[in-house]
């Protein structure tokens, strides 16, 4: 439990909310937010451009994953400080699932793959804690994703206020923003995306945000996601969109400019109107002028300029690795960005030096490691057993994945089509405008808690980064 003393309250002159609304338009970049504005001048997101501020330079976190970026936005901090670097990724303090825990190093992965049964999109009833790693330093006991987090979030420091917060993700394994407790959220709600191929196809993930939608007008009307619970409203709440991501990865653009394919602009008209539903349900239940609403993206995804894409199977790379040093590799977590964790951390050097060395052949363009590696994450491999030995930054357009896999972009990398993305920030006191700081969708965390009066220094990764809250805000007090 945190201390009362760390809810001090903002001045009363400050402006404040009821309610804090978290949006994510997954895969959603600033030029796309920019282009579909002009386009569509009657939208939902050109309302809210003219009532709104938006951030024309931020980013998302490195790597650019799902976790890391959503974790972001409701902790202040970077993987560094959450632990969390990947939602697939390993840890050298724990054992593998089901075992007796006399063997360490396991890989965590916390995504359709720890469900009951990922065709289901229920989840076949959630996750099931027999694919969880175990951890030795307790009772062998499986490690939920809640649990794996090393900081708190905003949603632990509204309930503990004795507020009401929830949220709505794509997997089972969005338990993780339950907190340490496992009490964060009063509501949870998370339709497997992947059930029956929809994280494939723009119009089935529309179902599927649709079910989302749903739900956080259920909430917003005073119920549970079901809406057969009555349920306070939560100070903080939101959802995640998934058919612009969906759309980026198997439509893509037609050019380097951001102009979408007939699937793509679906899939951002869809969204938008879904926006329209939910501010017309705000509007409906009287808490529109008590919400400020924040539109962001975990992460964008990379290639926009289908030209760029160059598919190379990652079984290439890791047998590279194992080429460089025989049974160095312990695990690699592979999208548009490599992530590498060794058995023999002495390796390291070597293995980095012989994959420079084929850089060309494998598609990078340049490797992380020790002092580089450390500067650049601000955490240590060998005192930290989560953080990665080896970053493998990627060349423009290169994806580790099969070249048959219909896929055309991905996230996780470095590039500006992975961490350029949206944010826009709208509510009653609200100056509308355009603020060109660079800024950090972590930014996000602190920026909530202001609006509420509640104090950001509660936040462990705030205090831990020194994370600010994103400037331009009538609560801010930079």
């Amino acid at each position: 439990m945190v201390a009362t003393a760390l809810f001090a309250a903002l001045p009363a002159s400050a402006a404040s909310y009821e309610h804090v609304l978290l949006i994510s338009v997954d895969g959603l970049h600033q030029a796309d937010l920019a282009r579909f504005i002009d386009s569509n001048r009657h939208s939902t997101l050109a309302g809210l451009a003219k009532t709104g501020k938006i951030y024309d330079n931020a980013e998302t976190t490195k790597p650019s994953d799902s976790f890391p970026g959503m974790l972001a936005l409701v902790t202040g901090g970077t993987p560094a400080a959450t632990g969390i670097y990947y939602d697939a990724s390993w840890d050298r303090a724990l054992s593998p699932p089901g075992s007796d825990c006399s063997k360490l190093g396991a890989a965590a992965e916390f995504d359709e793959a720890i469900d009951i049964n990922a065709d289901a999109v229920d989840g076949g009833g959630g996750i099931d804690e027999n694919k969880l790693p175990r951890d030795p330093k307790n009772g062998c006991k499986p490690v939920w994703p809640h649990a794996y987090l090393r900081t708190n979030t905003v949603f632990d420091l509204v309930t503990a206020a004795g507020k009401t917060a929830a949220w709505l993700d794509k997997h089972p394994a969005y338990d993780l923003l339950r907190g340490r407790q496992g009490t964060g959220l009063t509501d949870f709600y998370g339709p497997e995306i992947a059930a029956g191929g929809q994280d494939h196809d723009v119009r089935k993930t529309e179902v599927n945000d649709d079910l989302r939608v749903t739900a956080l007008i259920n909430e917003i009307n005073g119920h549970d996601h079901t809406g057969a619970r009555k349920m306070a409203v939560p100070a903080v709440f939101g959802m995640n969109f998934q058919a612009v991501s969906v759309g980026q990865k198997y439509a893509g653009y037609t050019d380097a400019a951001f102009t979408p394919s007939a699937d793509l602009a679906e899939g951002l008209a869809h969204t938008d109107r879904s926006l329209g539903q939910i501010l017309a349900a705000l509007k409906a239940s009287g808490l529109y002028d008590k919400t400020l609403l924040i539109l962001a993206s975990k992460h964008g995804n990379s290639p926009v300029d289908g030209k760029l894409t160059r598919k190379i199977d990652g079984k290439s790379l890791t047998k590279a690795i194992d080429d460089a040093a025989k049974g160095a590799l312990a695990h690699a977590t592979l999208d548009d960005v490599g992530l590498i964790w060794l058995n023999d951390q002495a390796t390291a050097p070597a293995i980095a030096a012989a994959l420079e060395q084929r850089k060309d052949e494998l598609g990078i363009a340049h490797v992380y490691q020790g002092e580089e590696l450390k500067r650049l994450w601000g955490a240590d491999p060998a005192t930290d057993g989560r953080v990665p030995d080896l970053f493998i930054g990627v060349q423009p357009g290169v994806i580790y994945t099969k070249p048959t896999n219909a896929k055309l972009a991905e996230h996780g990398g470095f590039t500006a089509d992975d961490t350029h993305v949206a944010l826009l920030v709208a509510g009653k006191d609200i100056k509308a405008g355009t603020v060109a700081d660079k800024v950090e969708t972590r930014q996000v965390a602190p920026t909530i808690l202001k609006a509420l009066r509640m104090d950001p220094n509660a936040l462990e990764a705030v205090r831990a980064e020194h994370t600010a809250s994103l400037p331009g805000l009538p609560f801010d007090r930079r």
